[in-house]
Parts: structure tokens; sequence; C-alpha cells
């Protein structure tokens, strides 16, 4: 397992992130023990999880997945584990259960510690913009926790370049803690919302890059086919987006295309798609996530995988986007 530093940070994670946004939701407490012992015996140091997780799941409350993750741990050689969670999400009644002011940031914070049951986040990020909130008030109140050390790095997830830059900008008029990553939405099928902008912008300011959905909710496993029913209790049954993906013809031509590469290599497509991920110079870390061990396990044989250039060129052809 390869480790890369994380932006212009020190900080060093492993090439691919264990994310945990299924736990508490398809994947039980049992099995999500057995997808962390397993990841973290494969060399992974790196977990991303956030505190609404899986907050969307009946009669879930949110926190499961970092009360999971926080049992897991006990025992296990904490410096060894670089953990990273989110704030933004509604988590308690009233006008400040949600949001990124600092009320919502200092109480969600110590909540996290506390269902982690650990005295530090390794990186916590923004989970996604809070229009509502000064940007320069969600930096102070995110440096204010670096500097009592129950936080050691910052980032973002979902936000755009624009809002990154000025975010960057402040931190830097104000001598605030500055964001080191950006946790986007990027996969073979959706590109345009990271590489239009934001890829720019972190290779020019050095941002480590840590991408979610690689395989976009399980459509590029290759299990979804046109004309082939949804699999019975599968994320993409019922899901419009999904079938919109099955329906585009070019998206079909690409799972052939990276069917026919997975063969000549003895991969799977799921591999081939994180490999095309991880050959992106700009990204870090590509975050995973599994229901089962046997699950991850298919996935890591990403790692030992690298697509010849011609391959690359290939899949970045088919699945080309235009500026509108």
């Amino acid at each position: 397992m390869e480790h890369r530093k994380l932006g212009k940070s020190g900080l060093k994670v492993s090439e691919l992130c264990l994310g945990t946004m299924t736990f508490g939701w398809t994947t039980d407490e049992k099995h999500s023990y057995e997808v962390l012992d397993t990841a973290f015996d494969a060399g992974i140091n790196f977990i991303d999880t956030a505190d609404i997780y899986s907050r969307w799941s009946p009669g879930n409350p949110g926190g499961v997945a970092e009360t999971f993750i926080g049992k897991w741990m006990r025992g296990k050689p904490r410096e060894q584990i670089v953990l990273a969670t989110k704030v933004r999400g509604r988590m308690w009644d009233g006008a400040n259960g949600e949001g990124l002011s600092r009320v919502h940031i200092i109480k969600a914070c110590h909540d996290s510690l506390r269902r982690l049951q650990t005295d530090h986040i390794d990186l916590y990020q923004l989970h996604w913009a809070d229009a509502d909130t000064p940007l320069e008030e969600t930096l102070r109140a995110l440096d204010d926790l670096v500097h009592a050390g129950k936080v050691r790095y910052i980032g973002v997830s979902n936000y755009p370049a624009w809002q990154i830059a000025k975010a960057l900008w402040l931190s830097d008029k104000h001598n605030l803690e500055s964001v080191i990553c950006a946790q986007p939405h990027y996969n073979l099928v959706w590109r345009a919302e990271y590489e239009r902008e934001l890829m720019a912008l972190c290779a020019e300011e050095k941002i480590g890059v840590i991408p979610y959905s690689p395989l976009q909710g399980g459509f590029l496993t290759g299990k979804y086919r046109k004309g082939a029913p949804m699999p019975k209790g599968s994320r993409g049954e019922g899901n419009e987006r999904m079938t919109r993906f099955v329906n585009d013809d070019r998206n079909m031509a690409l799972l052939d295309a990276m069917e026919k590469i997975a063969l000549e290599h003895g991969k799977t497509i799921p591999q081939v798609a994180i490999a095309w991920m991880l050959a992106n110079h700009t990204v870090t870390s590509a975050i995973i996530g599994a229901n089962t061990a046997a699950q991850l396990n298919d996935l890591l044989g990403a790692i030992t995988f690298h697509l010849s250039a011609d391959q690359k060129k290939s899949l970045d052809d088919l699945t080309a986007w235009q500026l509108a």
C-alpha cells in the first residue's frame, strides 16, 4: 500500500481511504468491524466518516458510523490511524442543530470526539457549504479547535473552487488554519464537476484530493446493465440517476471497454475504475466503501494495478466532457 502526503502538509495517508457511509445503513455493526479489520490489515491507515452517517436510514439518529469506529479503535494503535470526520448536517433539534456556525461546530466536534472515543480528530472537514454563516466565522472556529489540540488538520467536502479559494485567502489574511484537502464527487462518469475548475486549483495550491464515489454508487461495478432489471436490494433499485446511467449508450460502451481491460489483466471492472482515478496526479487517496470484507478485498486489487497510458487515454476519451 502506497502512502502519500496529504496536500502540502506532512501527513501521510494510504492511497485508498476507507469510507464508512454504509455503516449503520447497509452494513451492520458486525460486518463494519470486519471491514475495518480488513482495511487496517491491508495497510489502509486512512478512515473517512461523518457525524450524520447514516441519519437517512430509518431509526438512525446519526453518529452511528462514528460510534462503530470508536468501538473498533479500542485497543488499536491510535497513532497509526488517520481519522477523518465531517461537520455540517443536522444532528440535534433547534435552530443551531445544523450548519457551520461556531456554536454548531464546537458542539459537533465534542460530540464526534465522544463517539469516536478519541482525544483528537486528524482531519475535520466541512461537509458542504453553509450560506447562512460567514466563512470567516467557520474558519475561526476550526482554528480554535486546532489550537486546542482537538483537531489536527482541516478540509472541505463538496465545495466549489471559488469557495475554497476564498477560504485560502481568508486564512492567509487573518493567519488562520488553512484547508489542506478537498473531497469532491469524482469518477469516470462524473468528471466535469472536479475537472472544470477545482482540479487546477488543487494542483496550484497543493491541496490534497480525496474523491468519494469512485464507483458512482455501484454503477462502475458493472452489475447494472441496459435491459436487465436492477438487482434486488441494490442502491440502484428505484434510483432515477442510476436508471439514467444505465440507459446511456456511452456509459454502456464505457463498461464494455473497462471489462475488456479488466479481462486482459485478470482484474475486475471496479479495480479498473479505481486504477483510473489513482492515475490522476492530483488525486491523493480514493475513498472506497464496502458492505463486507469480501467486497473490500476485491477493491484492494486496484493498488497493484496500473493502467497503461493508452488504456487511460481510451477511458478518458470515452468519458470526455465539454464546457457548456
